[in-house]
């Protein structure tokens, strides 16, 4: 791949390297006039730890409104113990209070620094300044490309600002005209910033969405004369982007324009195929565009999320892979430079004399190839590449500080990273290794690879589908239109392994459309109860005696059904329970996580452990306690009764199913794939029915041993009161483990980054509508950022789509029944007379919708603030200090869930130190917690037990017994085996 072009690359190389040895150190000049923006650079560069928080801080700063919270912000930071500081800015930062004269000193001195920084690489906060030095890139004979800084859309109102910034920018930028047949102006543009609710599941949604704003932003550009340019994102959205500009692109009103430019990101692994595609796409359009090539911007949050994920990993793991695809999609694409322009935007001088060297070699016209570098970086390699006779664009974000500092932090990175281009030539790198061609690895042409992290535990949390892919997406509306055929049908009992037919069915609705029927399920009878116990009874010896291997592979072919039938089963639960696509298919994988994690814990324990001395054996083990009744919910019909079930029999316990009368048909679609792995007659048995009437007589049975149960506060106390009485002929106390619910708040601080806040509150808030016990239905911000907060978290709330719950544009589905629409009603009223509505959505007629509803000025003792509504409904509320906020937060008789966002290390240790809740979540939402990474459950009247999902679960479902044996024989024992 690289022989062909090796000896120009190499002798461009040096001639571009040679005419920027001026400023081969990056920050030398700037150093030796000591400014300390660059030496907090060269010590971040020199010390990993002081770079860390260094960017963390800088990360925050523009969301502290006075000198004094930087200085204790810039004091907590940078004392953290990782840190390694140079003793001159240790003494700048021993200060006592940061609101004395030294730390005022300090924090303007920093914040000075962190403006000089932003001012490098960002190109003007105003139109005024742009056109400045846009005018100053011209003169040296550069064209511009602008981007409007800005990281999140998180409403429609945002959306269309976004859209009419850049409409205004172009109207500044024409005047500035062509140049010998190239835009010397142009704009980049993100499709993610034309519609807050942009999501690869939703196609043709989105297709619609944003098909407008670029239409009328192509219109417009074309009368002015300015070039669009369209910048690619996160790896989730590139082939929704492709398609979408593909289509638009191919319609006659655009399908001549050649002022149109694309972007591939050469760290991902299929796009030299995508670059293929394109080439061919563009072949058929008849018209050239414009391909930029760059490396990728988001490789650090691209792998951090395939690993959390558990996908494939979408970039290079090595940036000599990186490189080496780079040089091959450049030559790709200048191979076809009679159908497409490339545009080579790199900072590596290999990788531009590579460009170079090709288009000499193949007498490419200059009109198609530019150069492209980002503005405050590499300026002498760009004057070197003018003076060579190339055309060269400047990238130039301008904006706000505040939605530019994102960017920001990624050029910071991309300069101190050591596999930098820039950063190696600080170091002692010689010239020829910095221009040799990249050596791919092994893996260099693999798909499908996944990172290793390194931990020790041998299980590994299912994947959810990446709807990303055509091919998951395909699979998931395929499985929606298959079941739809199958709803009506009848679900019946399952006793002893048998189906058995009952007297009286009820019918199981679905929430989005009521009128239809998703399955007629038979109800269980007193009678059928006993049946069950019976047989539970009967089974229960040879279950108990069955080894933990046998029951752990029934475990495990259960998990194996679950992942074959995952669409089937999102499906059912999308029209059975109102559950959209996304979230439905995060609870299968939590689902086939407790059957695998559980046979993994109980294989662990199955061995117990010996404690011997001398003449004697002691063994600690554990047995099944006995017969187990399973009483599931409705809001996640699918990974809770799995996990308690298989909890359950897993450990040695013949086990009864009874699941919410709601949710009867997903939980029926479970028993099946239960029994279809090999479960015994009479070890697990399937018991829908009325829950006041099987229900008690359930959990009061004398030979029941085990009651797990996830639901109300109000029954789940009951069930405990009930089986703490002993009843006739019970020989045992009856183990209860339960979870009731929550009043979960999270707490907005002022240093809070508001765009992850508003999104992470909305999707804990409204998300399944609010139906989650986990859900965030308080969130209590700081009085310093309350306006500003509630605004966009108004808007943000009515930008979501609203709709039956199998659609794939729907983000807010339906609450389950009509008459868990009316108890919320009843709630919104009372909250009507306690606090300020401050918005309700409206929503369809047709099915059990209720509109995601705000509260503000909600005050702490408000029966909307107190009690659990699981609905939709948010109540805001003020506090004064961070103290006062964790105060209100705890003052409920729940400690569930709870969250906070903050950027303060001070305010995150006091929340993990003070916080009541079972799991606390940081700077993300509260909802979506993970078999093994977060096991779920909380104290208070938020249930008993230990945590779903943890390593001590199964303990509650088994009885610890000791078998100490004398081994001594007159007077003499065997010494093999005896602790030290």
């Amino acid at each position: 791949m690289t022989g062909l072009y090796e000896a120009e690359t190499i002798a461009i190389a040096r001639q571009l390297w040679a005419a920027s040895q001026e400023s081969r150190n990056f920050f030398s000049q700037l150093r030796e006039q000591m400014r300390i923006e660059d030496k907090l650079l060269g010590w971040a560069m020199e010390h990993p730890g002081l770079r860390v928080q260094l960017f963390r801080l800088i990360d925050c700063l523009p969301s502290l409104r006075s000198q004094t919270e930087v200085a204790r912000h810039l004091q907590e930071y940078l004392s953290d113990p990782s840190v390694e500081l140079p003793p001159g800015l240790k003494k700048l930062l021993n200060f006592a209070q940061p609101d004395s004269l030294p730390a005022q000193a300090a924090a303007t001195t920093f914040t000075t620094a962190v403006q000089a920084l932003a001012h490098k690489y960002i190109a003007g906060e105003t139109t005024e300044q742009v056109l400045k030095t846009i005018g100053r890139l011209r003169k040296q004979g550069m064209l511009v490309t602008m981007d409007i800084l800005g990281e999140a859309v998180i409403t429609e109102a945002e959306a269309q600002q976004y859209c009419d910034r850049y409409l205004d920018l172009m109207e500044h930028l024409s005047p500035l005209g062509q140049r010998e047949g190239v835009n010397p102006v142009q704009v980049s543009v993100k499709l993610t910033a034309f519609y807050s609710q942009f999501d690869p599941l939703d196609v043709s949604g989105c297709r619609a969405k944003v098909g407008e704003p670029i239409r009328r932003l192509l219109h417009r550009a074309q009368e002015l004369g300015v070039a669009v340019h369209f910048d690619m994102e996160q790896y989730a959205y590139k082939d929704i982007t492709l398609a979408i500009l593909k289509d638009i692109l191919l319609e006659p009103e655009f399908r001549d324009r050649a002022d149109i430019g694309l972007t591939l990101q050469a760290y991902l692994r299929d796009s030299y195929q995508d670059a293929q595609d394109l080439i061919t796409w563009v072949q058929q359009r008849g018209t050239p565009i414009t391909v930029r090539v760059v490396k990728g911007a988001y490789w650090d949050q691209e792998l951090i999320k395939a690993v959390q994920h558990h996908w494939p990993l979408p970039v290079y793991q090595h940036k000599q892979n990186t490189d080496a695809n780079f040089e091959r999609i450049i030559e790709l694409l200048l191979s076809h430079h009679t159908v497409l322009r490339t545009a080579i935007a790199s900072h590596n001088v290999r990788s531009q004399a590579r460009a170079i060297a090709i288009a000499q070699r193949q007498h490419i016209p200059p009109t198609a190839m530019e150069c492209q570098v980002l503005y405050g970086m590499a300026d002498k390699l760009a004057k070197a590449l003018v003076e060579a006779g190339q055309t060269v664009r400047v990238y130039c974000p301008y904006g706000d500080l505040i939605p530019g500092m994102a960017y920001l932090i990624r050029r910071l990175l991309e300069n101190t990273a050591n596999s930098s281009f820039l950063r190696q030539q600080l170091g002692a790198v010689a010239i020829e290794e910095l221009l040799a061609p990249p050596e791919p690895t092994a893996d260099f042409e693999a798909v499908n690879v996944h990172l290793t992290t390194g931990k020790t535990s041998t299980f590994v949390n299912a994947a959810n589908s990446d709807y990303a892919r055509a091919s998951q997406r395909e699979a998931i509306q395929a499985a929606l239109i298959h079941v739809h055929r199958q709803l009506g049908q009848t679900y019946t009992p399952i006793i002893n392994g048998d189906r058995v037919n009952p007297r009286e069915y009820s019918e199981s609705l679905n929430p989005s459309q009521p009128e239809e029927i998703v399955g007629r399920v038979g109800l269980a009878t007193i009678e059928d109860a006993e049946h069950a116990i019976r047989a539970a009874k009967a089974a229960q010896a040879q279950w108990q005696q069955t080894s933990v291997a046998e029951r752990a592979t029934l475990l495990r072919r259960a998990a194996d059904l679950l992942e074959a039938q995952r669409h089937e089963l999102v499906a059912w639960m999308c029209y059975e329970v109102g559950k959209v696509v996304a979230e439905g298919d995060a609870e299968v994988s939590e689902a086939v996580d407790f059957c695998r994690y559980y046979a993994d814990e109980m294989e662990r324990l199955s061995s117990g452990y010996d404690r011997n001395f001398p003449g004697e054996t002691n063994h600690y083990h554990y047995q099944g306690r006995g017969l187990a009744v399973v009483i599931s919910p409705w809001n996640f019909p699918l990974a809770i009764p799995t996990g308690m079930t298989a909890a359950a029999l897993v450990t040695g316990n013949c086990t009864i199913l009874k699941p919410a009368d709601p949710a009867a048909v997903v939980a029926a679609k479970l028993a099946e794939i239960l029994m279809a792995a090999g479960f015994p007659p009479g070890v697990f048995q399937f018991l829908p029915g009325r829950g006041s009437v099987i229900g008690p007589y359930l959990t009061q049975h004398p030979d029941v041993h085990l009651i797990a149960f996830t639901g109300s506060q109000e029954v789940g106390c009951r069930i405990i009161a009930e089986a703490a009485v002993l009843q006739r002929g019970q020989s045992h106390i009856k183990r209860v483990i339960a979870e009731m619910g929550g009043k979960n708040a999270i707490i907005i601080d002022e240093s809070a980054d508001l765009d992850q806040a508003v999104a992470g509150v909305v999707q804990s808030a409204f998300g399944y509508s609010g139906q989650k016990c986990s859900a965030c239905s308080r969130v209590i911000v700081l009085e310093s950022i309350y306006k500003p907060f509630v605004e966009r978290l108004v808007a943000a709330t009515q930008s979501l789509n609203i709709g039956p719950a199998h659609l794939p544009s729907t983000r807010v589905g339906p609450v389950v029944t009509a008459a868990a629409r009316d108890r919320i009603q009843e709630y919104i009223a009372k909250g009507q007379q306690e606090a300020e509505l401050l918005l309700s959505v409206p929503v369809p007629e047709m099915g059990y919708f209720v509109s995601p509803t705000i509260f503000t000025n909600v005050p702490p003792t408000a029966t909307i603030a107190q009690e659990e509504i699981f609905g939709p409904v948010l109540a805001v509320l003020r506090a004064e200090t961070f103290t006062q906020a964790l105060a209100i937060a705890n003052a409920t008789a729940y400690a569930l869930t709870g969250g906070l966002y903050s950027r303060t290390p001070s305010h995150i240790q006091q929340a993990k130190a003070q916080f009541a809740v079972g799991n606390l979540y940081i700077n993300r939402g509260i909802t979506g917690a993970i078999v093994d990474r977060q096991p779920f459950g909380g104290f208070k009247l938020s249930g008993i037990g230990s945590k779903a999902g943890g390593r001590d679960y199964l303990l509650q479902f088994l009885e610890p017994r000791v078998i100490t044996e004398n081994v001594q024989r007159q007077g003499f024992a065997p010494i093999a085996g005896v602790d030290d």
